[in-house]
């Protein structure tokens, strides 16, 4: 006991240094800059008018609204391709064994290591009207990819593409096998096992995998920037709108459009924490 009591003495003070460099830390990399892009949202700009109606009054520019709808259909279909191939490659990876498995466990992770730019250019190599291996084929038929939303779509579900997959595939390897194996034998068919065993069991990580699509997407910059024109009323993401302004000297807008996203980058932040405490409580 004497020596447990001589122990948290010891790192009493290590434990409250650490604690307060962490804090430091997080404050002066995380905090602080967002809280200025906050405060400056609704503080006068360059003489321009500050306050919340002046801040809706920016979002309703035509240019921004485009901006924020393109961004949204882009994050729908984006979330939806992974969610559906997401479950899929994750059944793949752990109900099967074939060759080249691991292979493919790697190729899921690319994203993660991989700059955006990266993939932009990646994007445009291949399909690309110009020089593309597949642009020429596609634009043939009405399907242009680079500098339209078929391309910026599939740069934004390349980015997010992991995070689906890497919170099904412990749940999957968690829950086994013997309750989809006992309804089969009972005669369910693989489409009601896949609905009524399997689909409820990975659900919340489903959810949670969504909800982090969904933020990564929303804040993608790197990749768009490439396959996009990035200009108003063509191509201009809110990420992009928010560069484009500001390097306009429109910061207003800019820090309005920022506000937006830090605040679907909160909610996405707060829908993860409500999906795990009910696991946590169990």
């Amino acid at each position: 006991m004497a020596d447990q009591n001589r122990t948290r003495t010891q790192r009493g003070p290590v434990t409250r240094v650490l604690r307060f460099v962490v804090i430091a830390y997080v404050f002066v990399l995380v905090v602080w800059p967002v809280s200025v892009v906050v405060q400056r949202t609704f503080a006068p700009v360059n003489g321009q008018e500050g306050g919340f109606g002046a801040f809706v009054a920016r979002l309703s520019d035509p240019a921004v609204v485009y901006a924020f709808s393109l961004t949204a259909t882009i994050t729908f279909w984006a979330v939806l391709i992974n969610t559906v191939f997401g479950v899929g490659v994750s059944l793949l990876l752990v109900r099967y064994r074939f060759p080249g498995r691991r292979v493919l466990s790697v190729l899921v992770d690319l994203p993660m290591s991989v700059s955006p730019v990266v993939v932009g250019l990646a994007l445009v190599l291949a399909y690309s009207t110009g020089s593309g291996w597949f642009g020429e084929a596609l634009a043939s038929v009405g399907i242009p990819i680079i500098f339209s939303t078929p391309g910026l779509i599939m740069a934004t579900a390349f980015i997010s593409l992991p995070f689906v997959i890497r919170e099904v595939v412990p749940v999957l390897e968690e829950i086994g096998t013997e309750a989809e194996q006992a309804a089969l034998s009972l005669g369910a068919s693989a489409w009601q096992t896949f609905w009524r065993i399997t689909v409820p069991s990975i659900r919340s990580a489903v959810l949670y995998g969504v909800v982090l699509s969904i933020a990564r997407s929303l804040g993608e910059f790197g990749a768009v920037k490439v396959v996009s024109q990035g200009a108003a009323f063509n191509g201009e993401t809110a990420t992009l709108l928010i560069q484009n302004r500001y390097g306009n000297f429109d910061e207003s807008t800019a820090y309005a459009a920022a506000f937006v996203l830090v605040v679907a980058a909160v909610l996405a932040i707060v829908v993860v924490n409500l999906i795990r405490k009910p696991e946590g409580t169990k």
